[in-house]
């Protein structure tokens, strides 16, 4: 898909459609455009992946608000983006949906179509929390985030099986995973329960995992987090949640993104407000000063004469940068007068005699 359309199109819902709406729409797209139902079909398999992306965000409360507000540039660097994803891939990902809604895992054996083989399992996914700077929001950052978890084992590489063994081909489902009964004219489909799904069995198992092929560790992951990102939303890293069992693909790590207080800029979406302090002098003649952004950058302000007391001054693409690349926010510069608490005798007598020429 060379533009993605907008997901509330491809799901044929309106904007303001309830979750039960975009799930019962979601359902009947699956079904049209399913594999099984349209084998060898490139045009159809296109159109499941992208109804099945576009479900996976509008069914997210989370995702569908970021995305109502920032559109597809929202999501940059979350990874949705199933286009090039392949089908066993996005059936193991949605394995419980696909449960719910075709009776299998991904297959549609539940309507008379014959069961897909079982895609390999993957591992749990992870959430952490992650400060940036206002700083590292307005230019990009790569930062590690601490993630505490299982992780493949160093041993076995995470196959579970003993170095110089492999995992052997269960022989109750002949790697399939799953093991089917016929009732009248509806095949169901379920886990074989010998491999638990697995599709293979380790003979001998590895003593560091226990032939889990996980084992618990700490580790860092090197995430990027992209100019415009704001607190509350939330980045995937794909593969880099929990290993999955007997050397299946990992889960993905989800990172909630946090932008820390500073001490001399306040952000409203893509703008940033600060205040500046003048003397009455200076309010009165007009003046110009330098202010620094959070990001170095050092811009230029000019006051006019005859500034009143908590005016604003807006600067144009001053602000933060906008994460669908069209530019930057604007900067609103406050500007507070400041009124001396003690004066001079000769001070006073100055702003008496101003006092009586104005």
């Amino acid at each position: 898909m060379s533009a993605k359309r907008d997901y509330y199109e491809v799901l044929g819902v309106d904007p303001k459609a309830s979750p039960d709406e975009i799930r019962r729409a979601y359902k009947q797209a699956a079904l049209k455009y399913h594999p099984d139902r349209n084998p060898g079909d490139k045009s159809a398999e296109d159109k499941f992946k992208e109804a099945t992306e576009a479900y996976s965000v509008l069914s997210d409360a989370d995702k569908r608000q970021t995305y109502d507000r920032f559109g597809h540039a929202g999501l940059s660097g979350g990874g949705f983006d199933f286009s090039n994803a392949g089908i066993g891939d996005i059936l193991s990902q949605f394995q419980d949906l696909f449960s719910d809604f075709f009776g299998g895992f991904g297959g549609l054996g539940g309507f008379g179509m014959g069961a897909r083989q079982r895609a390999p399992r993957r591992g749990q996914d992870i959430r952490v929390d992650a400060h940036i700077t206002l700083k590292e929001a307005m230019t990009g950052a790569k930062q590690e985030v601490a993630v505490a978890g299982l992780a493949p084992c160093d041993v076995c590489h995470g196959s579970g099986a003993t170095p110089g063994t492999s995992p052997q081909t269960c022989p109750a489902c002949r790697g399939a995973g799953q093991v089917s009964s016929q009732r009248g004219f509806i095949m169901f489909s379920q886990p074989c329960p010998k491999c638990a799904g697995q599709g293979q069995v380790i003979v001998s198992p590895c003593t560091n995992c226990d032939g889990s092929g996980r084992v618990k560790r700490k580790r860092t992951v090197l995430v990027t987090f992209p100019a415009g990102i704001d607190s509350g939303q939330r980045l995937r890293v794909p593969g880099q949640g929990m290993p999955g069992p007997g050397g299946t693909p990992a889960g993905d790590l989800y990172v909630d993104v946090e932008v820390e207080p500073d001490e001399s800029y306040e952000r409203q979406g893509y703008d940033l407000v600060t205040h500046e302090r003048l003397s009455f002098s200076e309010a009165a003649l007009g003046t110009s000063f330098e202010v620094e952004l959070p990001d170095g950058e050092t811009v230029k302000a000019k006051v006019d004469p005859g500034t009143q007391p908590g005016s604003i001054l807006t600067l144009m693409g001053r602000g933060v940068s906008r994460l669908d690349g069209r530019g930057r926010g604007s900067l609103h510069i406050v500007l507070d007068v400041v009124v001396p608490k003690k004066l001079s005798r000769k001070a006073r007598k100055l702003l008496q005699e101003l006092d009586r020429e104005l």
